[in-house]
């Protein structure tokens, strides 16, 4: 089954890989979407599936074909950080960064709909995704930082 990761075409096997999650990481090899709780509680596996935000673990790979995802391992063009990505790191809203592959396509899905969130529309769009670092604060203050400089996806 052929899905587009990242932009470029790949194939992967539902058979061998039932789980979007374990395409991507055990057979394509991105390992930016993480396995954490398995139960779609976490958001550590957050991936975009033709635009919107799924849970890799609890996506069957069979129900993809043709599909576009996005991992974090996209977001950068090049050797140029996303906004949000340098936002994380300017900002020290990475903390661990297990979480963070999954806060930052949550924050580029939010910004993608919302150019200017109020911090209440921020923390329940990342409501999803869990920081076991506790660093909620400042990820509003990256997204924020953001929407503000108006480098919004």
């Amino acid at each position: 089954m052929e899905l587009t990761v990242n932009g470029s075409p790949r194939e992967v096997d539902p058979a061998r890989f039932p789980t979007l999650l374990a395409a991507l990481r055990d057979q394509l090899g991105l390992t930016g979407p993480k396995l954490s709780c398995d139960h779609g509680e976490c958001g550590a596996c957050t991936v975009r599936l033709d635009g919107d935000l799924v849970y890799a673990c609890l996506t069957l790979t069979a129900t993809c074909g043709g599909a576009e995802v996005r991992t974090v391992e996209g977001l950068a063009e090049g050797s140029a950080l996303h906004p949000l990505q340098q936002a994380f790191i300017t900002h020290d809203a990475a903390q661990c960064g297990f979480c963070t592959p999954g806060q930052l396509l949550a924050a580029e899905a939010l910004l993608e709909r919302n150019a200017h969130p109020t911090d209440a529309e921020i923390r329940t769009a990342m409501s999803g995704n869990l920081c076991r670092c506790g660093t909620y604060p400042k990820i509003i203050t990256a997204i924020r930082a953001v929407a503000d400089a108006g480098k919004t996806p």
